[in-house]
């Protein structure tokens, strides 16, 4: 049943749909729960502490457990998998799995696009070995390239240099296009919207501003902290006028413009927030170790680790996602205000960030 490089079809696949119609196409697969900065909305110093428990070693998936997942996944309709974390980079050797997963085919034969999303603090002397391996893109997040604002919100004391860097050494690399994701917090670092802008306009890199969210850690989270895309769009359209671009995906979460002018590189906008996109959302999501989550507000998992030892048949791990997949029903982004009794106070609880990535 499972693909090597070679074969081109699987003999009984059917496209699987949940219970909204949504199909499975997209697996963000966490490598590890650790994460070498403390952002305050995602992992705020104070709840994750130097004693905080996070996962041991024994714990998280092996490679050989994750490329059987992954398997699965593929075998359900999924076209691309983006490794994530915390930090995917503090996982030993991961350019192993990326060099194992970049071998899958999709049922109809095409490659399996690898992707990764990193704080870039180890990209810089990563990037090639990755590109090696068959990593095709990376998304570097970056909230300032003002130093004091950077590390403020990174809350270790690391220079923003250091990822400029790692997102130099990626280009260099051909991991392209880069893509640099900033989450916009109101009065906290909306004064870098254009400074981010210009930096990369001409690049090549996509800056994709994000709507600050009620994620993982944010205890803290408050609306009054979202700046809105259509603000942030305005912003930046008093510099430099901005043309939309279509669209590859429905479920692709980001809304692309490019610059009238002709700068290389695109400005992108992910509006979880005010513009909810749940109704076309085909990811499903598995911790680091091995729990199956339907979507990043989700507060119920199922372990699918009991299915990816050598006694349990690939037909077995592929059946249960395809069973799973099929109760789905979650829209959480669309169910928000809801949620939320006091505005200024976050009350549903949401599954750690940092386990299942973003």
């Amino acid at each position: 049943m499972w693909l090597t490089k070679d074969e081109t079809t699987y003999p009984h696949y059917v496209e699987t749909l949940d219970s909204l119609q949504r199909p499975l196409k997209d697996l963000r697969l966490s490598v590890i729960d650790k994460c070498n900065f403390r952002c305050p909305y995602c992992m705020p110093k104070d709840v994750f502490t130097k004693d905080y428990p996070f996962l041991k070693h024994s714990q998280l998936m092996s490679f050989d457990e994750m490329l059987k997942l992954a398997r699965g996944f593929v075998a359900m309709g999924a076209e691309k998998i983006r490794i994530t974390g915390g930090e995917p980079l503090l996982r030993k050797n991961i350019e192993h799995l990326i060099e194992s997963l970049a071998r899958l085919t999709t049922p109809s034969g095409k490659p399996v696009s690898i992707s990764m999303t990193t704080n870039g603090t180890l990209l810089a002397s990563k990037a090639q070995a990755l590109k090696d391996a068959g990593l095709e893109r990376v998304t570097v997040s970056l909230d300032s390239l003002d130093n004091d604002i950077f590390m403020r919100m990174n809350d270790v004391g690391v220079p923003v240099s250091v990822v400029l860097k790692g997102i130099e050494a990626a280009q260099r690399a051909g991991l392209s296009p880069v893509k640099v994701n900033t989450v916009v917090q109101k009065g906290m670092n909306d004064s870098q919207i254009m400074p981010i802008v210009n930096h990369f306009r001409h690049s090549g890199v996509t800056v994709r501003f994000i709507e600050y969210m009620d994620v993982g850690g944010a205890n803290y989270w408050s609306n009054s902290g979202v700046m809105t895309s259509d603000l942030v769009r305005a912003r930046i359209e008093q510099e430099h006028r901005l043309i939309a671009v279509a669209q590859e995906r429905a479920s692709d979460t980001a809304h692309c413009y490019r610059y009238a002018d002709g700068a290389a590189g695109e400005v992108g906008f992910i509006s979880s927030v005010s513009e909810p996109f749940c109704g076309d959302c085909t990811r499903a999501r598995v911790s680091a170790d091995g729990k199956l989550f339907m979507c990043l507000f989700a507060t119920e998992s199922l372990d699918l680790r009991p299915l990816l030892g050598e006694n349990t048949a690939p037909e077995v791990l592929a059946d249960t996602i395809r069973a799973a997949w099929r109760k789905r029903g979650d829209h959480y982004s669309e169910l928000r205000d809801e949620r939320y009794k006091d505005p200024a106070k976050k009350v549903y609880p949401t599954v750690r960030m940092s386990l299942v990535g973003g």
